[in-house]
């Protein structure tokens, strides 16, 4: 049953995506609340995957500190430099999707599919090495774009 919400919640994400960029659907608004959305979700199935042990608490700590890095980081830009209008580069949605992966493997593995223990390993580490990367690709792309518009002023 949880693989099921899961995977419907994601479906309607994707669903919902599509018809905004198709039919241009979109707002200020739901620029901000879509992702916040996307990442709620996926924060709070990784905080419920630690507490039953289902994944290590270290991986939840880098995910937790990488979205409040780069969350920090937009709000500040846009306090500070100018309007934060950020598409997320590569790395950041090979991350998401790494995420959702091992999010359904760790899933299916409770009794529904025989999942081989060295997939969800290399997810994991998938998870890690993605994190830690998009985390760094944010930080260096906007830092160096709020030094280049500190040096323009």
């Amino acid at each position: 049953m949880t693989l099921a919400l899961f995977i419907i919640a994601g479906l309607s994400d994707a669903l919902d995506g599509f018809l905004a960029k198709r039919y241009d659907w979109t707002s200020q608004l739901g620029s901000f609340l879509d992702p916040l959305a996307d990442k709620l979700l996926l924060v709070s199935c990784f905080l419920v995957c630690v507490l039953t042990g289902l994944m290590p608490a270290w991986l939840f700590i880098v995910i937790l500190l990488r979205d409040v890095i780069v969350s920090f980081g937009a709000l500040a830009y846009h306090l500070m430099i100018e309007t934060f209008q950020g598409t997320p580069p590569f790395s950041s949605k090979l991350n998401t999707t790494f995420q959702i992966v091992y999010l359904v493997l760790l899933i299916a593995s409770q009794g529904i599919v025989p999942i081989p223990h060295s997939w969800i390993e290399f997810a994991l580490y998938s998870v890690a090495a993605t994190t830690v990367i998009s985390g760094l690709e944010y930080v260096w792309s906007w830092g160096f774009k709020a030094w280049e518009a500190k040096v323009r002023e």
